[in-house]
């Protein structure tokens, strides 16, 4: 009796520590990224602070007067219907894309010159109720904007900076 609570016990821990590894390796815990601070020139949108939100948690400090610029454009919001049904439920692709450029400030020399974010996903709206229909796309294109910026914060690690 003892050697089976011994062996469930034992069993226990091993499954944790596998379970613990798989989440890291999966990249749940997200590094921070390579830049302390930047300087983020844009408009306020939610996109933009999204955006804002995404590098602080990243660990960088968005400041005014940093070595390095990113310059974020305004969000396009573009929507295609994939289904051609007048009623019911249609399948319709959202995308969200948004220009940006990386500037560095003491020589504004561009390290990443017209660049574009680009995510989308493909929704399921329904006509028989509007209401859930607009809260599927508010929340579609709120995970979107998180997307984007994860992709930003992608870019940015990936940039050779002094």
């Amino acid at each position: 009796m003892m050697r089976r609570t011994a062996l469930a016990g034992l069993m226990a821990v091993s499954l944790t520590v596998l379970a613990g590894c798989g989440f890291q390796l999966r990249g749940l815990h997200q590094p921070a990224l390579g830049i302390s601070e930047l300087s983020l020139n844009a408009n306020v949108s939610p996109f933009s602070e999204e955006v804002r939100r995404s590098l602080e948690s990243a660990g960088t400090r968005v400041v005014e007067n940093a070595d390095l610029r990113v310059n974020l454009g305004d969000e396009r919001i573009g929507e295609n219907r994939l289904t051609r049904s007048d009623s019911g439920s249609r399948e319709t692709s959202i995308t969200l894309t948004a220009p940006f450029s990386v500037q560095r400030v003491s020589d504004s020399a561009y390290l990443l010159n017209q660049q574009q974010l680009e995510v989308s996903t493909t929704v399921l709206l329904s006509t028989d109720d509007i209401y859930s229909g607009e809260e599927a796309r508010t929340d579609a294109i709120k995970q979107l904007r998180r997307d984007a910026a994860t992709q930003l914060i992608d870019r940015l690690d990936a940039l050779e900076t002094p």
